[in-house]
């Protein structure tokens, strides 16, 4: 009998559910001014990358000024006291791509340096592609 042979089932397995496992995407679209809308949007967000989720924020209309740098939201979302602008920047800071619609910056006072660290203007083309990717998965809110 080779060597080969004598492996364990439980001596394969790891390896193959290493070379098995493909990163779950999410694309998460933000379109409303809803403070607790916004705020539940950043929460599951959050929720599914830390699960592993490889998160792609697209933030327009209303929700757009959460990329802004030093906007405040009015208040604090019971119970932990959190806003959603905080929780984007722990979002960005765990390393999800976030942008702002490329309609947005048009359409109101800001320009591109007022955004905050670590968000960029979307480009249609590569939003189209990341809704379309089949193992994506889209949520809008």
């Amino acid at each position: 009998m080779s060597q080969s042979s004598n492996l364990s089932a439980d001596a394969v397995q790891p390896a193959n559910e290493a070379l098995a496992y493909q990163p779950e995407y999410a694309m998460v679209i933000v379109t409303s001014a809803s403070l607790q809308t916004q705020g539940m949007a950043m929460v599951l967000a959050r929720a599914m990358q830390e699960q592993g989720v490889q998160l792609n924020i697209l933030l327009c209309d209303g929700a757009g000024d959460l990329a802004i740098e030093g906007y405040q939201s009015e208040k604090a979302l019971e119970p932990k006291g959190m806003k959603p602008e905080v929780l984007l920047q722990h979002i960005i800071e765990a390393g999800a791509q976030v942008a702002v619609c490329a309609l947005y910056l048009p359409n109101s006072t800001y320009q591109e340096q007022d955004l905050r660290k670590g968000v960029s203007v979307a480009q249609p083309a590569d939003i189209a592609q990341m809704m379309r990717n089949k193992d994506s998965k889209v949520f809008n809110f």
